[in-house]
């Protein structure tokens, strides 16, 4: 914001204004078990794209807060969530109100969690439903009913994770920054949206292939959604590899904890447990199986990082 913006209203520049640094860098690592079959690993580095609003929280957001235009911003997560965390920080930062229903009536009742607690610190009133409702939160009764309980009618709605067609067409240039740069480009998905624009960006040639992190086989329908929203269509060539969830959505085990670690330990690079350690190990895993022709660049999209 600037001293003559009211309050509530974003700043004249929008999120442009918060200086995001892009195209995010690209970084090589030399890894063995990508090497010995002839494979090569690119990390795109999407998590230093801003220190609050990082990797796809960014590409996701910046087109729903533009258009918002000094609305509240109401979305919805768990009571884990990173998209509520990017979206409460983009609140703080833009003079945006910000209203995150949360998942579980019954956590109204207890601490805060560090991430909800970030949330209010950020300025975030949280909402808390009951999981039934949450379940039918796209339904136009049940969401006009929330909408009604926070007091903010004419709100923008982003839905879970941040994805809609605003979203997909922001991650199509992700897409075209590693257009020509490799033959794989992998990204850790929830909700599909970073997946559908990546693919749409990428251009012919290059493939998207998603590592879902939660269970439930669902998650094709609705890339393939996302992309008839966002363009009318199917767009690229992308598939899923469902394999390395790890139990589900912000689940871990201790195997992926000490994948993470010794990967951290190898490049210096801090691993994020709930996205890209799963992505990351799933490639490991498909460098193994010969899953990639020798000679291949895979580039595999750094969603996030560790948060404190």
């Amino acid at each position: 914001m600037t001293s003559a913006d009211p309050p509530g209203a974003v700043g004249r520049a929008g999120p442009a204004g918060l200086r995001p640094r892009l195209p995010s860098p690209v970084q090589e690592v030399v890894d063995e078990r990508f090497e010995r079959h002839g494979v090569r690993l690119l990390l795109k580095r999407d998590d230093l794209i801003h220190p609050d609003l990082i990797g796809n929280k960014w590409r996701k957001l910046a087109p729903n807060l533009a258009a918002a235009a000094g609305r509240t911003v109401v979305t919805f997560g768990g009571a884990y969530s990173n998209h509520l965390r990017a979206t409460a920080a983009a609140g703080r930062l833009l003079g945006l109100r910000t209203v995150g229903v949360v998942r579980g009536q019954e956590l109204a009742d207890r601490p805060l969690n560090p991430s909800l607690a970030r949330c209010a610190a950020d300025g975030m009133r949280l909402h808390f439903v009951d999981r039934a409702a949450y379940r039918r939160k796209a339904e136009p009764d049940t969401l006009n009913a929330v909408l009604r309980a926070v007091g903010a009618e004419d709100a923008l709605v982003v839905p879970e994770g941040g994805s809609n067609a605003a979203a997909v067409r922001g991650c199509a240039v992700l897409g075209e920054e590693l257009a020509g740069r490799a033959d794989v480009a992998a990204v850790a998905c929830g909700t599909g949206g970073t997946l559908a624009g990546l693919a749409a960006g990428l251009g012919p040639g290059v493939r998207a292939l998603g590592v879902p992190v939660l269970r439930g086989g669902f998650l094709g329908g609705e890339v393939r959604a996302l992309q008839t929203a966002a363009f009318g269509g199917p767009r690229g060539d992308w598939s899923l590899d469902e394999r390395f969830h790890f139990g589900g959505y912000a689940r871990t085990t201790p195997a992926l904890d000490a994948f993470a670690q010794d990967f951290e330990q190898r490049h210096g690079l801090p691993v994020e447990r709930l996205y890209v350690a799963k992505l990351l190990h799933g490639l490991t895993v498909l460098a193994a199986e010969r899953a990639f022709p020798r000679g291949s660049t895979v580039a595999a999209v750094i969603t996030g990082r560790p948060f404190p």
